[in-house]
C-alpha cells in the first residue's frame, strides 16, 4: 500500500516539471542545455553505479550489462537516423534533423524507464519499508527531470504541446502501474543488469548525441554551458544526498 502511495507522488513530481517546460518553451534551448547534463547525470551517478552494486551483490559479471549500454546507443541511434531519412522522404524537415517521430521515440522511452522506476518502488518495499522509502524519495526527487526532459524531447521535435501534454501523461502515470506489477511478480537481477545497460546508452545517446548539439545549434553561451554543469550536479545531489 505505501508503494502505490509515494508512486502516486512520483505522478505529481513528473507532471510539474513537464508543466515548467510548457511554461517556458520559448527558453527551449536553456532547458535542453540543463536536461542534456541531467540524463548525463543520470547514466555516470544513477544508473552505472547501480549496475555496479547489483552485479556485486548478485554476484554476476558486469560485461553483459555494458554490451548492452553500447547496444541501447546504437539502437537509438539508428532508431533516430532511419526516422530522419523516413522524413526526408516526405517533407524538408531532414535538413532540421528533427522530425515528430523521434520525439515519440524517446518520449516512449522515457515512460518505459518511469514503469521500472515504479517498479523499483514496489520491489524496495518488498525488501523492506526503510529501503521502500530511500528508493520512492530518489524517485520522486529526479521524476520532476522526467517530466522536464519528456516534454523537451517532444517540443524540440516539432511535436504540438497537445502532444507532449499526452506524452507527459504517459509519462507521469506508468510509475503507478510499474508498482502495481511488483503485486504480480518480480525482475530476475541478471535482467534487470541488461535492462539497466540498456538505458544507459539510451540516456548517453539523448544526452551527448541530441540535446546537447541541438541546444547549442543555434547559438551558445556560458549561461548554456553552465546549465549543462548545473544538471549534472542536481543529478549527483539527488543522487548521493537524497
Amino acid at each position: 500500500m505505501e508503494a502505490l502511495l509515494l508512486s502516486f507522488f512520483t505522478f505529481i513530481s513528473t507532471s510539474f516539471g513537464g508543466l515548467f517546460a510548457l511554461k517556458n518553451k520559448d527558453k527551449l534551448h536553456y532547458i535542453m542545455s540543463f536536461t542534456a547534463g541531467v540524463l548525463v547525470g543520470v547514466v555516470f551517478f544513477d544508473i552505472m553505479p547501480e549496475i555496479f552494486n547489483l552485479s556485486k551483490q548478485s554476484n554476476l559479471d558486469v560485461t553483459p550489462a555494458l554490451i548492452f549500454l553500447v547496444i541501447g546507443f546504437l539502437v537509438i541511434h539508428l532508431l533516430d537516423k532511419l526516422a530522419l531519412i523516413h522524413a526526408h522522404r516526405h517533407e524538408e524537415e531532414y535538413a532540421s534533423h528533427r522530425h515528430p517521430t523521434v520525439g515519440l521515440i524517446n518520449a516512449s522511452g522515457l515512460s518505459f524507464h518511469s514503469f521500472l522506476d515504479g517498479v523499483g518502488i514496489g520491489l524496495g518495499f518488498q525488501v523492506s519499508q526503510h529501503v521502500g522509502l530511500i528508493v520512492a524519495m530518489a524517485v520522486i526527487a529526479h521524476d520532476f527531470s522526467d517530466g522536464l526532459n519528456t516534454v523537451t524531447l517532444m517540443l524540440a521535435n516539432r511535436n504540438s504541446s497537445k502532444k507532449a501534454i499526452a506524452m507527459l501523461l504517459l509519462d507521469a502515470i506508468t510509475p503507478i502501474f510499474g508498482a502495481i506489477s511488483t503485486l504480480l511478480f518480480t525482475i530476475p537481477n541478471h535482467i534487470l543488469l541488461l535492462y539497466l545497460g540498456f538505458f544507459a546508452g539510451f540516456l548517453l545517446y539523448i544526452g551527448a548525441s541530441d540535446l546537447l548539439p541541438e541546444a547549442h545549434s543555434q547559438h551558445s553561451s556560458y549561461k548554456m554551458l553552465a546549465l549543462t554543469v548545473i544538471g549534472v550536479l542536481f543529478i549527483f545531489f539527488v543522487t548521493r544526498v537524497v
